[in-house]
Order: C-alpha cells, then structure tokens, then sequence
C-alpha cells in the first residue's frame, strides 16, 4: 500500500521542486543513493523500472525507506501498462511516472488514489492526461518537446497545469532558472545528479551536496 495520497505526492514535489531519478540493479547501492538524496533534502524520489527484477530491488527500497526515511515518497518511473502499474502499487509505490500516456494506467491509479504522471508532448496529451485524473504531468523529453518556452506556452491557456519536465534538466543554476520561470511544477533530475568519483563509483557525500545545492537553488528562484 502507499505511504501518501497524491495530494500529498504533488505537495511534495512542489515544496521540494526536484525528483531525483536513478535505477541502479544493487540493491545496497540503490539504499546508499537513496539515503543520500534524503540527507540532502530530497522528500520525493524516483526509482526506474529498467532492468530485470527491478520490483525486487524497489521492493527491499520501500522497506528501507519505511524504516530509515519516513518521510520519503517512493515512486516508480518508466512504466508503460496497467499490469505493471499494479504491481508496483502492490509493493508500496507512492506515484507511477510513464513517459507516455496510457489510459488504462490511469484507472488502476485512479482507483487507489495514487499520483499517475503520464508523459505528454503536446497541449492536447496534457490536458487529456488532466481529464483522466493527472494532478502532475510529465513533459519527456523535456528539452525535446520544446524546453522551457514549451512550459511557458503551456501555461498561457492553462495556468492549472502542474508540470514536471524530465530530460534536458541539469543541476546547473542557468538551467534550473530557466525551468522554473517558466512555471514548472517541479523537475526530474537524472545521471547527473549521481556524480561518481574517479574509481567509477557513486561519491555518496558529493551526491548529498549536489542535491542540496539544487534544492536551495530552486528555492531562492521562487
């Protein structure tokens, strides 16, 4: 069962205004990633769907977080089908991300009352995902679907939209600035966010910094 409703999911990511991103197939570094990211500040993160056994290792990052990071929303990203959304409802996920829009996802989260982010590349998909119960939409990719103008034009003839771009989003201040004066709801961060020191391992104490520095830069902006 979920920990929070998606109201709760959406407040989350707006108040924080980052999503960290990350697939890792070890499940002790995924924990490692996982707490660093919550000592940096993070409240709501995002574990992909894109490997094997992949409800295995968020499954064991569920109980780490019931017990280490209670006030972590846990959700699954990369889902394209109301069968595996169930699934991962069944182990704990808070919210369901999908780079696409698939309408029979929506009912299976629409059921629990679970945050649904559909991907969505047009006005028409956004508001069609609204019309289906999306409180948060997903732009991916978001620099390809036109960046930050495509939010600003958005936002013009719906300033409800609550959007969050993934995909062309750097931990860069210039960057970050430009998402959210455009009006983004939140972002989703990715590899870059998980710097790795010169062995190729993750550098755990840079990772929690780096998601520190973000957040802060996202507040200030605000």
């Amino acid at each position: 069962m979920m920990k929070f409703s998606r109201i709760e999911v959406a407040l989350k990511m707006k108040e924080v205004g980052m999503v960290p991103v990350f697939y890792h197939q070890d499940v002790e570094i995924c924990k490692e990633v996982l707490k660093a990211c919550y000592e940096g500040g993070a409240r709501v993160f995002e574990f992909t769907n894109r490997g094997d056994f992949a409800h295995e290792v968020f499954a064991e990052l569920v109980k780490f977080r019931n017990i280490e990071m209670p006030e972590m929303a846990m959700g699954i990203g990369s889902i394209y089908d109301a069968g595996t959304t169930a699934l991962y409802l069944q182990i704990g996920a808070d919210f369901i991300v999908s780079p696409i829009l698939n309408a029979d996802m929506a009912k299976v989260c629409n059921r629990r009352k679970v945050s649904w982010s559909p991907g969505c590349g047009s006005l028409t998909e956004i508001s069609y995902a609204e019309e289906l119960g999306a409180e948060v939409v997903k732009i991916f990719p978001g620099a390809q679907v036109g960046g930050p103008d495509f939010v600003k034009a958005v936002k013009g003839p719906q300033p409800w939209s609550s959007i969050m771009p993934t995909g062309g989003v750097k931990p860069e201040k210039e960057n970050l600035t430009s998402w959210i004066k455009a009006g983004v709801h939140c972002v989703g961060i990715g590899s870059q966010l998980f710097v790795k020191g010169d062995d190729g391992n993750y550098n755990i104490g840079q990772i929690t910094s780096k998601v520190k520095e973000v957040i802060e830069i996202i507040k200030e902006l605000r």
